[in-house]
């Protein structure tokens, strides 16, 4: 993608966050900043600490070290200090995240348009017929049939259940978003629809966004700038294309031939 303007203000940063579960396992020491309107991409092979840090950066798990701050309207929010009632409310009304499982992110149990409105009514809006079109937007937006607005999340695909997970999270246009595999566990053709519908959307919105992903081809769609992890560390940062391109680290190097190699 397109380098964003790097000097716009930041949104997140991490200082020295650590949580570690045993050698190598976890992340230590990890300094991040994202700016807004940024996408940056997290990648990295299987227990490389990337999903981990995702749920430090997102207020999901609290770090043995460091600091996590968010930008906020309201000045800076050690997220830490702040308090457990207060994260998640961050999470819910300012914050949006778009779980590898789809079923992790729905309810299950109440129609599409239902999940897409209660994100809508925690930022306190309750007229019915304003729910009900934005619902019918969104699924509309996210390629859904907005016909299908009184059908249970259960009764779609999983490619469809993703695209409602990004309806619902992406209906409050929050100021930042954390995606955890958005693609993993979907065929090759769905994935790519749903890639240029994802890329589609962090354009038009002007979303700051952390993506967590194993797939260097994701990652070059949607992230401007890249971190690599291996065993906990960050061992390679920069911008996506020259990473990608000219990697400097022997295992960057190491993940970007395996995937050009048959």
């Amino acid at each position: 993608m397109k380098r964003p303007d790097l000097d716009r203000a930041t949104l997140l940063e991490a200082r020295g966050v650590s949580r570690l579960y045993g050698p190598g396992k976890g992340c230590e020491a990890i300094d991040i900043r994202l700016h807004r309107g940024e996408v940056l991409g997290i990648v990295g092979e299987s227990g490389s600490g990337k999903s981990t840090l995702l749920r430090l950066l997102a207020g999901m798990e609290r770090p043995d070290a460091g600091q996590v701050v968010y930008h906020s309207h309201e000045g800076e929010l050690d997220l830490y200090a702040i308090g457990e009632a207060r994260r998640r409310a961050l999470l819910r009304m300012e914050w949006g995240l778009v779980h590898q499982n789809p079923r992790d992110g729905l309810r299950l149990g109440v129609s599409a348009g239902a999940n897409i409105g209660e994100r809508l009514m925690a930022l306190g809006e309750r007229h019915y017929g304003q729910l009900r079109a934005a619902g019918q937007d969104w699924m509309g937006r996210v390629e859904l049939d907005p016909r299908r607005i009184d059908d249970a999340p259960k009764t779609f695909s999983g490619g469809m259940q993703q695209r409602l997970q990004i309806a619902r999270t992406l209906v409050t246009r929050p100021n930042l978003v954390f995606m955890d595999e958005p693609t993993g566990g979907l065929d090759v053709s769905v994935q790519a629809r749903l890639l240029d519908m994802l890329r589609t959307l962090v354009r038009e919105l002007g979303l700051s966004v952390i993506l967590v992903t194993h797939d260097l081809a994701v990652a070059r769609l949607l992230a401007h700038r890249l971190m690599v992890m291996r065993r906990g560390q960050v061992v390679e940062t920069g911008l996506t294309d020259q990473i990608l391109d000219d990697p400097q680290h022997a295992y960057t190097q190491l993940l970007v031939s395996s995937v050009l190699t048959p």
